[in-house]
């Protein structure tokens, strides 16, 4: 077995795990190049050699898979360099994307606009055509009209176009014969269609993932195929994957033909790396999953050892956002990573957030240009961070330049510069609690009753002060943890889904049109797996689900089907038993006098792309480590006090650390604050108590 390679391009820095078949080897961490991502990725690749007394091309003409994550899709929405896309849709439904599902917190507040649809309104074109909700042709395709529509986007200088006609779902017949006449006016221009990518109810959201599958088809695919061509040239022979926002992975032409999977794709692994550390750690079966890295705090949760899914994703706020609406890994991300600006607001209180000094200009200490105070200024002022030390001593950071930074800050707040240090690294921790709150507590999960497993370059910096406010007692750092997405991939599978939509109610419960449902669906997964290279004799494994809800209620939830096929009344009655059990874990209430609507129906296909992580089982005998150095830190109690540092290349299993302390790993710094400890598991993670 050749060297399987993981590599996570985020916002700031881009990060490579390395593994074989004894695990995880090495990881490297460089800054990310966005004009080129490539060069980034052979940077990190390069520090990731070091380590193992090789070069990044050796590794890579070594290996035999690459699996690849970017926050490119993501970006290019958020910054608004997606292509240029037409919508189409039926005539009489071109606001659509506008009025989304309300468009505003209060959709009755008319004090101010709705904001601004993911296409523009005058890039939305209706088109003549019917079919009704049982799939007949209400209004025949103008095949005229729709010409004159599809020359006039020829005209326009459109890239890219998104089809999304009223009940497609039903009979996808108008859409494909749209398709078939872009081909002939538009050759090469990319196009999605609902029906294909998303066959579910309700109109926004099958028109908002056919809008942002368009719009990315044009860039994803470009990036793709430059970063697949630049591996090649660099002497890589093996398989490319590419992670999605599903927590697995597929092949580059699966991911380019569907680029809105590769939204949140290196956000989604970090539950998949916390699934396995808690498994290595024999931890239980429940973790919050915190991954902290430049520019984002990202959180999941694993949930009885499987990772938590939704469908109710929106890239920016809820209601005023844009809807992902595909199955994804249920993360939520905020502005506050190590980048993240400190500013005052027009109150005069301090805020951190959500602006982020990313890789270029960065942070003032990394001394390219930036001035404004971030988190990592904070850090490397507190003294939380050696500034000789950065990424392994491989980037020097400017110290005098954080303190020049923060400054003006401590200033306005009449504040000395250490504590308006610790105030920012304060303030930063209370966005992550509340980010942890509403994927938690907002969903009916108690926090301490899951270990936390933190990850991502700044996670050390501030994750125990989080923990004890959360109540969780534990805290699982993996060695790795700088690298958190990059090495969830190297636990990931390959991950394919299908829908099929098909209302029906248990108390007159459509068992045909389910069943015929559910033949699709397990149809097209197992075409998918045979039709995968090398894949098809891999383990794998096959989930069936069902979007439900109480009659009369609005949204539904994710229920595992309890059988593959209805076969009768007590197949109905078991499902239905299996909803209420869903349904009570997450809001406590079971309405048994109630009705269950079954709205649409998912498959799931994981294919096996190596071995389960197990427990590590050695008991090493516990010891005091002696401390490399000291350093003057600073804890928020009015002074900076001597503070013992230990190098993580010199502690061994059963290692245990009592706070105050700093722990340096190469890419990553943990702070053990004063009264709590950190101890080094059999496995060479870091448990963190904050009790």
């Amino acid at each position: 077995m050749g060297f399987r390679i993981s590599f996570d391009t985020g916002g700031t820095f881009t990060d490579v795990v390395v593994a074989d078949e004894r695990g995880i080897r090495a990881i490297g961490k460089a800054l990310t190049t966005p004009q080129r991502i490539f060069e980034g990725m052979q940077a990190a690749l390069d520090v990731a050699g070091e380590e193992l007394s090789s070069s990044g091309g050796a590794l890579l003409a070594g290996g035999d898979l690459v699996i690849y994550g970017t926050t490119r899709a993501t970006n290019a929405i958020v910054t608004g360099a997606t292509a240029k896309t037409a919508f189409l849709t039926t005539k009489g439904f071109k606001d659509t994307l506008l009025l989304r599902e309300g468009g505003k917190p209060d959709p009755h507040d008319y004090s101010y606009d709705y904001p601004a649809p993911y296409i523009p309104r005058r890039y939305s074109f209706e088109i003549d055509e019917r079919i009704d909700s049982e799939g007949q042709i209400a209004t025949p395709l103008d095949e005229h009209q729709a010409l004159s529509v599809i020359r006039t986007l020829k005209e326009r200088g459109f890239e890219a176009v998104a089809i999304c006609l009223i009940w497609a779902i039903a009979n996808g017949v108008h859409e494909r014969a749209m398709a078939r006449l872009i081909e002939a006016e538009l050759p090469g221009v990319p196009y999605t269609l609902s029906h294909e990518l998303v066959p579910i109810l309700r109109e926004y959201r099958r028109a908002s993932a056919t809008a942002i599958d368009a719009s990315l088809k044009p860039l994803m695919q470009r990036h793709l195929t430059e970063m697949e061509r630049d591996l090649r040239a660099a002497g890589f022979k093996g398989e490319i994957l590419v992670s999605t926002s599903m927590g697995g992975c597929q092949h580059v032409a699966e991911a380019a033909a569907r680029p809105i999977l590769t939204l949140k794709s290196g956000p989604a692994m970090a539950p998949v790396a916390g699934r396995a550390f808690i498994t290595i750690e024999d931890h239980g079966k429940d973790a919050i999953v915190c991954d902290t890295g430049g520019t984002t705090f990202d959180v999941g949760l694993v949930r009885d050892g499987a990772l938590v899914y939704t469908r109710d994703s929106w890239l920016g706020g809820r209601w005023l956002g844009h809807m992902i609406s595909l199955s994804t890994v249920d993360v939520r991300s905020i502005g506050a990573g190590g980048g993240s600006i400190a500013w005052i607001d027009a109150g005069g209180l301090l805020r951190v957030g959500p602006k982020s000094a990313g890789a270029l200009p960065g942070p003032a200490c990394y001394g390219r240009g930036g001035a404004l105070p971030t988190v990592t200024d904070a850090a490397v002022v507190l003294g939380y961070v050696d500034p000789d030390y950065f990424n392994g001593g491989r980037m020097t950071l400017d110290a005098i330049a954080a303190r020049r930074a923060i400054e003006p800050v401590a200033a306005t707040l009449g504040r000395g510069v250490e504590d308006t240090a610790f105030a920012i690294m304060t303030i930063a921790s209370e966005l992550m609690i509340k980010a942890i709150h509403e994927i938690t507590v907002s969903e009916g999960i108690n926090p301490r009753e899951s270990v936390i497993v933190a990850g991502g370059g700044a996670a050390g910096m501030n994750i125990l002060p989080i923990a004890r406010e959360l109540g969780c007692d534990t805290v699982i750092l993996p060695k790795v943890a700088s690298a958190m997405s990059a090495s969830g991939m190297q636990f990931s599978d390959i991950v394919f889904e299908q829908t099929r939509s098909r209302f029906t109610q248990s108390g007159q419960f459509d068992l045909d049109g389910v069943n015929r449902a559910l033949e699709e669906i397990e149809t097209a997964l197992e075409r998918f797996r045979r039709e995968l290279r090398g894949a098809g004799r891999s383990r794998h494994r096959v989930e069936l689900f069902v979007e439900a809800r109480y009659q009369s209620q609005v949204w539904e939830l994710d229920t595992p089907l309890p059988m593959r096929r209805f076969r009768g009344k007590k197949d109905v009655a078991a499902l239905v038993e299996a909803f209420h059990a869903v349904h009570d874990r997450v809001y406590a209430v079971r309405d048994e006098g109630s009705q269950v609507e079954c709205v649409n129906w998912r498959g799931r296909l994981s294919i096996a792309l190596g071995e389960r992580p197990k427990p590590a089982r050695a008991k090493p005998r516990a010891r005091k480590p002696k401390p490399d150095g000291k350093r003057r830190a600073y804890f928020g109690d009015g002074r900076a006090v001597q503070t013992p540092i230990f190098k993580g290349s010199a502690l061994r299993p059963g290692d245990r650390i009592v706070g105050p302390a700093i722990i340096e790993e190469a890419t990553t710094t943990i702070v053990v604050y004063p009264a709590m400890s950190a101890r080094v598991s059999p496995a060479s993670n870091y448990i963190l108590e904050s009790a």
